[in-house]
This record gives structure tokens, C-alpha cells and sequence, in this order.
């Protein structure tokens, strides 16, 4: 397996961080960065019809949750409102970790991603033919199959460890 790129080090850095002060939102940060590694992880197995610009994608998509986070900490009102609620109730300690977890998924995938595939698709998707845009849909499709992919990961070494009694889940599924 390759070593992690900075991205994947810098969120694990960030996560162990928060996780040590008690800040949940090691919860979403951990679960993203092991996301982050498998989606490198093919694209160095080539798994991808374009990787450029895949990459493109995964790393614009990591700047727009940094920016958010950078734009929080410095003042949390100039950070978009998602992502402000999202960071305000991971503070709650009342929450249970799917939830402290569906709160970045929610922020990241509703606010950053649509943000992220605007920008990688429009000043592009025009002047595509129709295969090369059925291509770009495909490797989007494969990267969804590959946060599918890592869901079970997640489960063992985030959820889980934080909450060890939802491991009923895996049994009730015959996992």
C-alpha cells in the first residue's frame, strides 16, 4: 500500500488532535480520511478513466472542507451556515457518533460537494462529447462505490471503537 499523501496525513493529524481534546468532530474527520486514502489508493491501481480528473476532484473537494474549517475557526459566523451548525452541535456531548459523523457527512457531501462538481464539470461538460461525459459520470459512480466500499472500515475503526455497543448491527446483518 502506498504511503499516505499529505491530504490523508494532515486530516489524520487534525483527528488524533481532536480526538485527544475530546472534540467529536474527530468522529467525521477520521471516517474522511480513510475515505480519502482507499479513493487514492485506486487511483494509483488506475482504476479511473480520467484520473486527472478525479484527483482534481479529491483534492478540490478536501480545499472546500478546509476552507470551511479555516473560515470557523477564525470567525464561525463567516463559515457557511452548514458547517457551522455541523461544528456547533459536535460540541453537544448529548449525541451518539453516527450522528456526531452524519453531521460532517451532511455539511460535506450537501454544501462542499456541489460546490466541487460545479467547478471541476462546468467550464468542461460543453465542450465534452457524450462518451467522454458518460466517463466522467462512471468515475463518479466508482467513487461512490468506493466510500461504499469503505463503510465496513469505518464501522470497525471509528463507530465501533467509539461506541462498541453498535456492533449488534454487524451481527443483526451477519457481518
Amino acid at each position: 500500500m502506498p504511503l499516505p499523501s499529505t491530504t490523508v496525513l494532515r486530516m489524520q493529524r487534525r483527528a488524533d488532535a481532536w480526538e485527544q481534546a475530546g472534540d467529536r468532530r474527530y468522529i467525521f474527520l477520521r471516517c474522511y480520511s480513510m475515505m480519502t486514502a482507499n479513493m487514492l489508493e485506486a487511483l494509483q491501481q488506475d482504476r479511473f478513466h480520467h484520473r486527472y480528473w478525479v484527483e482534481n476532484l479529491l483534492h478540490l473537494f478536501a480545499d472546500y472542507y478546509y476552507l470551511a474549517l479555516e473560515a470557523y475557526e477564525y470567525d464561525p459566523a463567516s463559515a457557511p451556515r452548514v458547517w457551522q451548525d455541523a461544528h456547533e452541535k459536535c460540541a453537544q456531548p448529548d449525541l451518539n457518533v453516527l450522528q456526531y459523523l452524519l453531521l460532517g457527512i451532511n455539511a460535506h457531501i450537501n454544501y462542499d460537494l456541489v460546490l466541487t462538481l460545479y467547478e471541476v464539470l462546468n467550464p468542461e461538460w460543453s465542450s465534452l462529447d457524450l462518451l467522454e461525459q458518460k466517463a466522467r459520470y462512471t468515475d463518479h459512480c466508482l467513487v461512490n462505490q468506493i466510500i461504499a466500499e469503505t463503510i465496513d472500515e469505518v464501522q470497525d475503526e471509528v463507530i465501533e471503537r467509539v461506541s462498541p455497543a453498535l456492533n449488534w448491527v454487524d451481527r443483526l446483518l451477519g457481518r
